[in-house]
């Protein structure tokens, strides 16, 4: 399938990929998308999902690109056969976005240790039942 897209840069590398000016490994492509595997993978067969649009931030990205994606994504892991995976979106280099183009990674867990695929640590903090409350009514206002 060629590329429709219409919104893409010349300078991104997601976008080179898109338009086939670098090889990847080719997983799925829509209309919309365009799915291949990881050429620096922290687990076997994990993958990268990006859109056919140049966003740099999931806020950017027009939602017909989100409601193609996640799909994908479900392909993509009924074809790998593992039942442990994460679905990971980052935005912005603190957030460890590396690649300024919105992209998700499919990352298989096959085993059931920690030794292979994503290693997340997860520091939860405890807030007051009073600032969430706070929190909780400023976003529903926003929303």
């Amino acid at each position: 399938m060629a590329s429709t897209a219409k919104h893409l840069l010349s300078t991104c590398l997601f976008c080179k990929i898109i338009k086939n000016e670098i090889p990847s490994y080719k997983l799925i492509e829509t209309e919309l998308s365009y799915s291949f595997l990881d050429i620096g993978p922290i687990a076997k067969g994990h993958a990268l999902i990006i859109p056919k649009y140049h966003a740099e931030k999931l806020h950017e990205l027009p939602d017909e690109y989100l409601v193609d994606a996640m799909p994908i994504a479900k392909k993509i892991v009924n074809a790998l056969g593992v039942e442990n995976y994460n679905i990971l979106q980052n935005n912005g280099r603190i957030a460890h976005q590396f690649v300024d183009h919105v992209h998700f990674h499919v990352i298989p867990k096959p085993y059931a240790s920690d030794a292979e695929g994503l290693v997340v640590g997860w520091p939860t903090q405890e807030l007051p039942k009073e600032e969430l409350a706070k929190l909780h009514e400023e976003l529903k206002g926003k929303l």
